[in-house]
């Protein structure tokens, strides 16, 4: 008979002795380095109440109070809905998001179909062309469509009548926008197949209209739901692209800029938030459905799918993929073209003006490096606290009862829009009386919040990694009496230096791209570049305002390279077990 074991009590052995007619166990003893691993979990996870619970919890409260503080309760919900301007963004909003999914879908599927299910070539090159509007922020796009088809655009003419000013501008440029994000799921999606299912359809005879309904939908239905819901979420809380290029043209978004910035108003700007959370929570809510449903595609008998050459096939593919890979660039290379233009549209001899009298004579280069500090903190300490935290969810034992609450925490910010973020940041630590009231205005708080902000994905992306690896590691350390940090560093980190790396990765390009989750915190010395191209282009500077982006976007694709280079390096040094 063999031992069963109990994670409290250790195991029974056969012959063990009975107390009043029960099994005698002895209680393992907690070492003292448990004690302090949960000290950490418990730091961990008051740090996300604080940084994410609390000011949640004071916009909600914000909303039902009046300008003077009195409580009015759903006083400013009616008031709002009452005012035919306020309450027609929710509209335009929810039907300028719906039609952004309804184009980037088939689009980004289409594409992710070409390079899963072809032989086409330069599939690692139209594939990296396709992911570039990750490495720039939002109002890129926007900015770049003026130069095209605004009122000095160089294709205005083919725009007749139709101004590229409001609706048209603002849905063109969040598909440009959210069509790399709709890439990465949906190639995920339909990368795992399993090949037995083709060749049985082949035996059969099946047609490849009825292989691609039966088979390859259904397949990657998850994968599709869940693009759907990352572009409509992403184009209901964007500012930066409405803010640019939108013009009278009233969205969510925007209005919470206007009642918080321009009126003064933080009860209706509370009253915005919520509303704009709402739907974000029922997308994420839906998401989360959708996935538990999700079935294995693949089983230790599976067959990976290799795609057979078909020539007509192929070549649609490639030339499919290789206009959209120049319409990205089109659009990137715009912004970059018009950035060294010295007097656009009179005067488009090349100079570097804008990048020494827009940024570096009027100060605002000072933005850009307040930028890379920003990113540098969110990718360094940011990066520490999302792995640590993951690892001792995943990894540690006790405090049961606490341990759903920062599971809840860390996955919370999915659903929070980075304009609600921030304008619950101002509620929160703009109050005298909170002894946390010394980071507002400061750098510190646009690392906290931008890190919050993309909490949720880079934790994610450290629990699938921390999954790989057997409990026995910890299993047998605790055995040992050795200490958690120990099996920490010398275990988990190395083995898992590639998530380690992604997070990093991940958290540095997105600190250089937000707008919106930093757009209410800044001071007159913290102000980073992503703001410093709204206000340049508020100020009619676009010129200057396409230096910026551009910077940025040198800036974030020269970082990825660094860390690609430095993750093959440390794969050679570290990681040679995997191969």
């Amino acid at each position: 008979m063999s031992a069963t074991p109990d994670p409290a009590y250790g195991s029974i052995a056969p012959g063990s002795p009975q107390l009043f007619g029960r099994v005698y166990r002895p209680r393992l003893r907690v070492h003292w380095s448990d004690r302090v691993a949960h000290a950490i979990l418990l730091a961990a996870g008051a740090a996300l109440a604080v940084f994410l619970l609390a000011p949640l919890a004071m916009i909600l409260a914000k909303s039902l109070e009046s300008r003077a503080g009195e409580f009015v309760g759903l006083a400013n919900f009616v008031s709002y809905f009452r005012t035919p301007a306020l309450a027609r963004s929710i509209w335009n909003s929810a039907w300028v998001s719906a039609l952004v999914t309804a184009i980037t879908i088939p689009l980004a599927f289409t594409f992710a179909y070409a390079l899963t299910r072809s032989c086409m070539r330069f599939k690692a090159l139209l594939r990296n062309v396709a992911l570039v509007p990750i490495l720039a922020p939002s109002l890129l796009a926007a900015i770049s469509f003026i130069f095209w088809f605004g009122n000095q655009g160089l294709l205005k003419a083919l725009m007749g009548e139709t101004q590229i000013y409001g609706a048209p501008g603002v849905v063109v440029s969040l598909v440009f926008a959210t069509f790399p994000h709709a890439l990465m799921i949906l190639v995920t999606a339909l990368s795992l197949t399993d090949a037995r299912l083709y060749e049985a359809a082949d035996a059969l005879g099946t047609g490849t209209v009825r292989k691609f309904r039966t088979i390859t939908v259904p397949g990657a239905k998850y994968g599709l739901v869940s693009a759907a819901m990352v572009v409509f979420t992403y184009s209901l809380s964007d500012f930066g692209i409405p803010k640019v290029i939108g013009g009278n043209f009233n969205m969510l978004a925007t209005d919470i800029f206007k009642l918080v910035i321009g009126q003064q108003d933080f009860a209706k700007g509370a009253v915005v938030a919520i509303i704009l959370l709402a739907p974000v929570a029922v997308t994420w809510l839906v998401d989360t459905r959708v996935q538990k449903r999700q079935s294995a595609l693949l089983s230790a008998r599976s067959v990976p799918f290799v795609p057979r050459p078909s020539r007509g096939f192929d070549w649609a593919m490639t030339a499919y993929c290789a206009l959209l890979g120049a319409l990205m660039l089109a659009v990137l290379g715009m912004a970059a073209y018009a950035s060294f233009v010295k007097l656009w549209p009179y005067n488009f001899s090349l100079s570097l003006d804008h990048y020494r009298m827009g940024l570096v004579e009027a100060g605002l280069f000072s933005s850009y490096l307040n930028s890379l500090t920003m990113a540098f903190w969110c990718a360094s300490l940011g990066t520490l606290f999302v792995f640590t935290t993951a690892y001792l969810l995943e990894k540690t034992r006790g405090m049961g009862a606490w341990r759903p609450f920062v599971r809840l925490a860390a996955v919370l910010p999915m659903g929070v829009p980075g304009m609600v973020l921030g304008l619950g940041y101002i509620f929160f630590f703009v109050e005298q009386a909170n002894p946390l009231h010394a980071l507002y205005g400061s750098m510190a708080i646009l690392v906290v919040c931008t890190t919050v902000h993309y909490y949720t994905s880079s934790h994610l992306t450290a629990l699938t990694a921390l999954k790989q690896l057997d409990n026995e590691f910890e299993a047998v350390s605790a055995s040992l009496r050795v200490a958690f940090w120990r099996t920490f560093f010398r275990v988990s980190v190395p083995v898992c230096l590639p998530a380690v790396l992604e997070i990093s990765r991940y958290l540095f390009v997105n600190a250089m791209t937000t707008v919106s989750a930093v757009m209410f915190l800044y001071a007159p010395g913290t102000v980073v570049a992503s703001v410093a191209i709204v206000n340049l282009d508020e100020a009619g500077d676009i010129g200057a305002a396409a230096a910026m982006a551009t910077l940025i976007v040198a800036t974030s694709a020269v970082v990825c390279a660094v860390y690609h280079v430095l993750q093959v390096w440390l794969d050679r040094r570290t990681q040679a077990w995997r191969q």
